[in-house]
């Protein structure tokens, strides 16, 4: 089998046995991570040798949360509230979307994910009105090598005459189980299933039965926006009395949460992701990090970019702006009652990388296989240099990746063991083509709904 060394690099492994080390090898054979030492690894005959001096290794990110089909929509709701994004985007220029739109979207969506250090994306594919939008989508990530949970959702266009409001339209199961048995049936595969279902918020009470029923039945990770006022009333309550919570289920957001919810929900093992800088932006309120941290249930978060229409995708500064938040809203709170600040922060660097990494991976139900360097864990590496101006000097290599660096020091990356950027660069980047058909793809979207608004 082929192996690969990295060698002199500083390793953040976010695995508690191992810990970070000032400077360690990491062997990999195939697919997996087969040892992380501080003492130096000899290299296999053949093996290809990775020199890392100057560079800190670390598990590559999750991104817990991306709406990767509005690449193509970058920068059209940088000014948007959420009921602004929920008229111009869902009811308007979502609609106008062909398959090919979403595939070329989600293929550069995924490039730069990689790029930028995110081996893993949960891929929240809420625009895919027929068979073909969804099978676009998936051609989209596979043709990068990224790892992605394709999260089968469902469109939220104004309803025609006669036609039901999407609330009260369960996810179709016949298409869900034909993907299931198809092209996604594996699990160990890169790309693999999940669902991106209404939940309490966005249906009524018997959708959300069906949806949850239809995840348990088919052992799907299933994950939900809330973020405001419930149209299923008491919602989480009454899916917990049928038994269908649990760890497979997923919260995108959760501002709009009562106490007794954010209790259910972590006593009941949901996994939580803020996307904080979107909802920040368009006013969903408090981001959920702090109480669901002080519920015990720091494990249970993850973190993600959100809409690509509105903000980079880029984990760095995800990763900073969840954290920062956090303390923000801690330490409002110290100041509420104590009348000055706190004697020191609320949240330490750590545990926000932890959410970057092994959150998303708890999340997704991956913790088994990636999420750390883990000698038996796939090895999905992010190398970032340490010798630009932003970087040097390293005097702690969690802080350097959390508030310093960004996706321009990335220097390798790697998915199962293949090496996907390196030298700073795409091994396999867009070609002209890409890049020109994602500007018509997006300009046409952009000018189509123009001209209807214009005319309405």
């Amino acid at each position: 089998m082929p192996h690969t060394l990295i060698r002199n690099a500083a390793i953040v492994s976010v695995d508690p046995q191992i810990g970070t080390l000032k400077r360690g090898d990491i062997l990999i054979e195939d697919d997996r991570i087969i040892e992380v030492s501080a003492s130096p690894i000899t290299a296999p005959a053949g093996a290809d040798i990775i020199e890392a001096e100057g560079m800190i290794a670390m598990p590559g990110f999750v991104n817990a949360h991306i709406h990767t089909w509005q690449t193509g929509l970058r920068g059209v709701a940088a000014d948007w509230t959420i009921p602004h994004y929920l008229k111009a985007m869902h009811a308007g220029l979502a609609t106008l979307f062909m398959p090919d739109d979403i595939r070329i979207a989600n293929r550069m969506g995924a490039l730069y994910q990689l790029y930028s250090g995110t081996t893993t994306m949960a891929d929240w594919c809420h625009n895919n009105p027929t068979d073909d939008h969804s099978h676009a989508a998936i051609d989209g990530l596979e043709s990068t090598g990224v790892r992605a949970v394709f999260l089968h959702g469902s469109p939220k266009p104004d309803p025609k005459p006669g036609q039901p409001h999407f609330s009260e339209v369960p996810m179709p199961r016949d298409r869900v189980e034909a993907l299931r048995k198809g092209r996604l049936a594996a699990d160990e595969g890169l790309v693999t299933m999940g669902l991106a279902i209404l939940g309490p918020q966005m249906s009524v009470q018997e959708v959300c039965n069906h949806d949850f029923r239809l995840a348990r039945d088919l052992g799907l990770v299933a994950s939900m926006h809330v973020s405001g006022k419930m149209l299923a009333h008491k919602g989480f309550q009454k899916l917990h009395e049928q038994g269908l919570l649990g760890s497979q289920f997923n919260i995108v957001h959760g501002n709009g949460l009562d106490d007794e919810d954010v209790d259910l929900v972590v006593a009941q093992g949901l996994s939580v992701t803020p996307t904080i800088e979107i909802e920040m932006q368009m006013g969903f309120g408090d981001g959920l990090t702090s109480r669901v941290r002080a519920r015990g249930g720091n494990a249970q978060l993850s973190v993600g970019s959100d809409v690509e229409s509105g903000i980079a995708a880029e984990m760095f500064t995800v990763t900073r702006m969840t954290l920062q938040a956090a303390r923000h809203e801690d330490n409002l709170a110290h100041r509420a009652v104590h009348g000055v600040a706190p004697d020191q922060v609320s949240i330490r660097t750590e545990e926000a990388l932890e959410w970057a990494t092994m959150g998303g991976a708890r999340m997704l139900g991956m913790e088994k296989r990636i999420g750390s360097l883990t000698p038996g864990k796939q090895a999905d590496i992010t190398l970032i240099g340490t010798q630009r101006l932003n970087m040097v000097p390293v005097h702690d290599p969690v802080a350097s990746i959390v508030f310093h660096a960004n996706a321009a020091d990335v220097d390798t990356v790697m998915v199962a063991g293949k090496v996907k950027k390196r030298g700073g660069q795409l091994v396999a980047p867009p070609s002209d083509a890409d890049i020109a058909e994602l500007v018509r793809s997006g300009e046409r979207i952009v000018r189509d709904f123009n001209a209807r608004m214009a005319a309405a």
